[in-house]
């Protein structure tokens, strides 16, 4: 049956359950795309409604699988709704329920990190950046294996306001549920989670996270910077099907009308990573890793200094202001030095790790 929440004169007629749409289509989630269905619909609806006044609204709903909050954002009076679903099992059900609201919902089988918004939606939606957000929204339920990649895409995408931004200041609110791996991992290994490979990485704790806090990550900063982040509520993993072993948050994002870093976001991007992969050394262990080998010392004492940031401060202490002040001096001596930007520590590793095989081989041929 239709969601339960009365959000407007619109209503869907009757229908299959989410559970009995599943059985219909034979439906399972699929553990390697780290799916997980929200079967409760009172909980979808409160999603929903955290998301703000939907009446009229364009909504871009990400990964809607058999369509739970499908359901409950059609319920809220939406002008259109357009799904973008990878797996084609799912696409059976969605077209059930577009068959049930007429012109109300727009479906697209493709992959969401690919799919371009920006001509998606009128014209006659776009707002100014320093105007409210737009009546344009976007609303999901994300899969493990995608979530941090595309909260990455969508952060750069505002700072360059383009893609979904392309409206305005267009509002987000998405789940993210904690990996087991990264919760184990932060607890007796906490200098290995910077090494997870992102699609076991997912952020909920880590986006919402204050200077200081245990939690505190790239991504905490990379998202606070961009936009206001509130935690709104959580969904008990038993809620879901398959059970996950944590919990899920639902988390609202809102852009700012001013970036609280005005630099290039790849910079930005650049600088907070360096600082992260070292999580429990002190911050000019990672800083230094800005800068060539020959040149790192008295290059990383400079930043600091002129940065005014104390080299002992622990990564998750540094506040939005210490990067800042960090990112901007580091432009200034990538102004200096044209060649610095492109700088990546690894590739000198590399390089000298190659150089240091092929001295050991000449030596062994040397002493045959």
């Amino acid at each position: 049956m239709a969601s339960s929440g009365a959000f407007s004169s619109f209503r869907l007629p009757p229908l299959p359950t989410i559970r009995e749409i599943i059985k219909l289509f034979r439906l399972q989630a699929a553990k390697q795309l780290s799916q997980n269905f929200l079967l409760d619909l009172r909980l979808t609806d409160k999603i929903v409604r955290k998301a703000g006044k939907l009446t009229d609204a364009y909504v871009y709903e990400v990964g809607p699988g058999p369509g739970g909050i499908t359901r409950s954002i059609l319920n809220a009076g939406v002008a259109e709704l357009l799904v973008v679903e990878k797996d084609s099992r799912f696409i059976p059900g969605l077209q059930m329920l577009s068959d049930a609201a007429p012109g109300k919902l727009r479906i697209v089988h493709g992959d969401v990190l690919t799919f371009k918004i920006e001509k998606a939606f009128p014209e006659s939606l776009k707002r100014r950046w320093e105007d409210d957000p737009p009546n344009v929204h976007i609303i999901g339920n994300l899969p493990f294996n995608v979530s941090t990649p595309l909260i990455i895409k969508w952060l750069e995408n505002v700072s360059q306001r383009d893609g979904p931004f392309a409206y305005g200041r267009t509002q987000m609110t998405l789940t993210f549920q904690k990996e087991v791996a990264e919760l184990f991992l932060s607890r007796w290994c906490p200098d290995r989670v910077s090494y997870l490979p992102h699609f076991l990485v997912v952020p909920l704790q880590r986006l919402t996270a204050s200077t200081g806090s245990r939690q505190r990550s790239r991504l905490s900063v990379m998202a606070q910077y961009l936009c206001h982040v509130q935690h709104v509520f959580t969904v008990p993993g038993r809620a879901l099907v398959p059970q996950p072993e944590v919990d899920v948050g639902v988390v609202h994002f809102t852009p700012l009308t001013q970036p609280r870093i005005e630099q290039p976001f790849k910079l930005v991007e650049k600088v907070v990573q360096n600082v992260f992969q070292f999580r429990r050394k002190y911050c000019h262990r990672g800083l230094g890793m800005l800068f060539p080998e020959a040149q790192r010392l008295d290059s990383t004492g400079r930043l600091l200094q002129l940065a005014d940031v104390d080299p002992t401060l622990r990564p998750r202490q540094l506040s939005i202001s210490h990067f800042r002040s960090l990112c901007d001096v580091y432009r200034k001596m990538c102004d200096e030095d044209p060649h610095l930007f492109a700088y990546n520590f690894r590739e000198e590793l590399k390089r000298s790790k190659c150089r240091n095989q092929e001295e050991e081989v000449a030596r062994d041929s040397h002493r045959l």
